[in-house]
């Protein structure tokens, strides 16, 4: 299967870089510090439209809920000069920052134009009362539209430098904590930290044993495969091989378990918990647990119809189970370097925590804390009434702009044929973690904390 994103930029995201080179360039080099400074500024823009009388609703646009088709196109002739000046915004912005980090202009700009027509084209399918009466939520029909096309018609080799799938789930994951109170942050912190914490270190060791002692696979590979199953997906695979110097081809075989097994839970999760009646902040702490990566699990949360859902999800697969990127790459890196790397004296370098910790993470805090401040400055009503309709829901469409790329990217990307190439074994192991996982995940958010998380 191929990986999520074009291999095209000079750095890769979550790759440790020479300690003798300055960090200063990752400011503008990584994908992570660039999703910060793009969600900042779409949240700063609307608070100085707000603070001026004015609102980015006039363009941060989204189409209607419609039983009639005329019903869109009323609203995309009234609105279509909005429309383009929300292209231009995105694509400014995706451009400028995507050839700072290396990739070509050339073929980013049309690549785009068409992943901007298609995304808009899945939200209006996605918000049919048809689709919405079957929970055909757009980041679903964006899904399921991607896979469609790569699995069954060839795609030009140029449209691949628009599939930046990370760095739009990133940007989207920085814009949600604008319209995420960091009061409900503070609240939930130790709770979503302790259950994310458990869930991390026993999926971790689970697979990493299986794939060790029962599938006798390279160490290495074995931590690039528990990684991808525990931590956040892609990024933990990618950061974990590179910490323990692990084969290019094991990084890119995690890579395709983790997306085979996301793609399964987007929609095993939601059906499930609808089956079982769990509330939606519940499914959300649910599936926060027990999926794989960023996008997927807000896909997931977003078919339980419910921002509660989103939200818990956030708490514990973003803030809970991301940060431990850095924790596991420092363990692993310690580990790689005094225990399997006999041959020389290199020793770990305690900075790799913080090499290895997810930068748009704090992207999201800072995001949070900045409207809630906002928030907590103005009278009850006035945030009723003016910066929830005015400033953060705005956001909130932008955000789901985003998500919704990251879903066409992830299914046109994604080829289920290429995974046989990597055997039985990786797929075992990873799966024996799959079987422990999503119990647990269910144990803890539906049993023990249930009442808890029902509170969302």
């Amino acid at each position: 299967m191929q990986q999520l994103d074009h291999p095209k930029p000079l750095q890769q995201d979550n790759k440790p870089m020479p300690k003798a080179r300055s960090r200063l360039s990752d400011l503008w080099l990584k994908e992570d510090y660039w999703a910060i400074w793009m969600g900042l500024f779409l949240m700063i823009i609307a608070l100085i439209s707000y603070g001026l009388g004015g609102s980015i609703k006039a363009w941060a646009l989204s189409p209607p809920a419609w039983t009639d088709i005329t019903t869109v196109w009323e609203h995309l002739s009234t609105h279509w000069l909005g429309y383009i000046g929300l292209f231009l915004i995105f694509t400014f912005l995706f451009t400028l920052s995507s050839r700072i980090m290396g990739f070509s202009i050339k073929t980013f700009v049309p690549g785009f134009i068409i992943l901007f027509i298609i995304a808009l084209f899945i939200q209006v399918v996605g918000n049919w009362k048809v689709a919405v009466d079957l929970s055909l939520e757009a980041p679903l029909l964006a899904l399921l539209f991607g896979l469609i096309v790569s699995n069954f018609f060839p795609i030009p080799t140029w449209f691949y430098d628009v599939f930046r799938t990370e760095y739009y789930v990133k940007t989207g994951i920085v814009l949600l904590g604008a319209t995420l109170p960091f009061t409900l942050i503070i609240q939930a912190g130790p709770i979503a930290f302790f259950q994310a914490s458990i869930i991390s270190i026993v999926t971790f060791l689970t697979i990493f044993w299986a794939a060790v002692k029962l599938f006798h696979l390279d160490r290495r590979f074995a931590t690039t495969l528990a990684a991808g199953g525990s931590i956040c997906g892609v990024s933990g695979s990618i950061a974990l091989g590179s910490a323990v110097k692990a084969r290019k081809e094991h990084v890119s075989i995690s890579i395709s378990l983790v997306v085979v097994w996301a793609l399964i839970m987007i929609f095993f999760l939601p059906f499930a918990s609808r089956l079982l009646g769990l509330p939606p902040g519940v499914a959300g702490a649910w599936i926060g647990t027990s999926e794989f990566a960023d996008a997927a699990g807000f896909a997931a949360a977003a078919a339980v119809g419910d921002e509660a859902a989103i939200q818990t999800f956030t708490l514990l697969k973003v803030v809970g189970r991301d940060i431990w990127v850095g924790i596991w790459a420092l363990i692993m890196a310690v580990i790689a370097t005094t225990r399997w790397e006999t041959k020389n004296n290199e020793k770990a370098n305690v900075m790799e925590i913080w090499w290895r910790f997810p930068k748009f993470v704090l992207g999201f805090f800072i995001a949070s804390m900045i409207l809630t401040l906002v928030a907590l400055s103005l009278p009850p009503e006035v945030v009723k009434n003016g910066l929830n309709p005015l400033v953060i829901a705005p956001i909130k469409t932008l955000r789901n702009w985003t998500f919704i790329f990251t879903f066409l990217s992830i299914g046109l990307t994604t080829r289920f044929r290429e995974l046989t190439a990597s055997g039985w074994k990786p797929l075992a192991a990873f799966t024996i973690g799959v079987l422990i996982n999503v119990p647990l995940g269910y144990l803890m958010s539906a049993v023990w904390f249930k009442d808890y998380w029902s509170g969302f």
